[in-house]
């Protein structure tokens, strides 16, 4: 399966609402997450989740979209724009897959910092809710 194909499966989870199970069903059980506030890669798909399925909530507002798309081999990149607390956020997903269209790694890099600092703030209480949930 090619990394279109996996992508293809990424943005149907993702127009559903990150819901937890379909993010769990589209990764790989070692699966890597490089956030763009903490310093160390997340391990394993269950944190992979909790981390993609809060930025989903917290980053896929109304004024979330994808504004460009490339793929090469099984390797993805993804430029998103958002709004979050009237403050414009512009990142990047790269995402890698596997032989099988399963997300291998996932990492987030945004800009500017004054977006950074608001993503920092909102994953940190979504995390905290999810935990409390």
């Amino acid at each position: 399966m090619s990394a279109k194909q996996g992508l293809a499966r990424w943005h149907k989870v993702i127009e559903n609402g990150s819901d937890p199970a379909e993010l769990a069903a589209i990764m790989r059980p070692d699966a890597v997450f490089h956030s763009p506030v903490v310093h160390t890669p997340q391990e394993g798909r269950d944190i992979v989740v909790a981390y993609l399925s809060a930025a989903g909530q917290t980053l896929g507002n109304d004024s979330f979209t994808y504004v460009r798309e490339l793929v090469d081999g099984e390797n993805a990149m993804l430029e998103f724009t958002t709004e979050m607390d009237g403050i414009k956020v512009n990142g990047i997903d790269l995402i890698r897959f596997d032989e099988e269209g399963l997300i291998a790694d996932f990492k987030v890099m945004v800009r500017p910092l004054k977006a950074v600092n608001k993503v920092w703030e909102m994953m940190a209480a979504q995390l905290e809710r999810q935990k409390a949930g």
